[in-house]
């Protein structure tokens, strides 16, 4: 069975109060964090201040983004892969919505930054998802199996046994409104099957989170949902109360 994985995405929000408040109500209830797999994504300047104050903890660590090339060089604001990994991250989101509409990164790149966040030995949190208006012209499979074709034929089936896959309906993000539990179902099923397509093993192991405006109320019933492996928690994941409830809701669904 594949055990549920939760992952905060603070964006762009944090101070040096904010994080030790947050971080020590999130490791006193660490005992109910067992049964599932949770990380929390903070802005880079606070990566390091993250990593120190969970030491010993089993709550990992995970950049919201990284640039699309490697090592050093004349790349003034971007954060390289090996710079996160030094700072010990695990994980790296890639192809935020917000980072495809705000910052033109394109499929292509989404791909390049993938590899190279698995040529680094860390796990790409790959992000994929359609518009209201790609909803509303029935083309969400469509979209989707573009953006996910353009990592496949970079990297190969085989990567997605260390790659994690987040569906979030850009829709759904930050706006309130979530997907139906049919909706995401019917994503996250599609998603499974196009990798299945190619490697049914890797498919059946993938973890594939939802992303879009989970809540304490509406997490256990998209959880319950079958190709539904946790989530990507954006608002929710700043209130200690709620990424715990959330993240319980996950091992209570796994444990069903």
């Amino acid at each position: 069975m594949r055990k549920p994985f939760v992952a905060g995405n603070w964006k762009m929000h944090g101070s040096k109060a904010m994080i030790d408040s947050l971080l020590s109500d999130l490791q006193v209830n660490e005992d109910a964090l067992k049964a599932v797999e949770v990380a929390v994504c903070p802005p880079s300047i606070y990566l390091e201040t993250v990593k120190t104050k969970l030491l010993g903890s089993s709550i990992k660590v995970g950049a919201q983004n990284v640039a699309n090339v490697s090592g050093q060089g004349a790349y003034t604001g971007e954060t390289s892969v090996d710079m996160v990994k030094d700072v010990g991250c695990e994980y790296i989101i890639v192809g935020h919505s917000e980072r495809r509409s705000l910052y033109g990164e394109t499929d292509s790149v989404v791909a390049e930054k993938v590899d190279l966040i698995a040529q680094a030995g860390l796990i790409p949190l790959l992000c994929v998802g359609e518009t209201l208006e790609e909803r509303e012209s029935n083309v969400t499979e469509k979209v989707v199996a573009r953006q996910l074709e353009a990592v496949i034929d970079r990297v190969g089936v085989g990567a997605f046994k260390n790659i994690v896959i987040a569906y979030e309906p850009v829709w759904a993000i930050g706006t309130g409104k979530t997907a139906s539990p049919e909706q995401a179902q019917n994503a996250h099923a599609f998603i499974r099957s196009l990798i299945a397509q190619r490697d049914p093993v890797v498919a059946a192991n993938l973890i594939i989170q939802y992303g879009g405006s989970v809540k304490p109320d509406n997490a256990a019933v998209l959880f319950s949902q079958p190709d539904i492996d946790g989530g990507l928690i954006g608002g929710a994941s700043l209130v200690a109360s709620d990424f715990l409830a959330i993240c319980k809701a996950a091992g209570e669904a796994c444990s069903e």
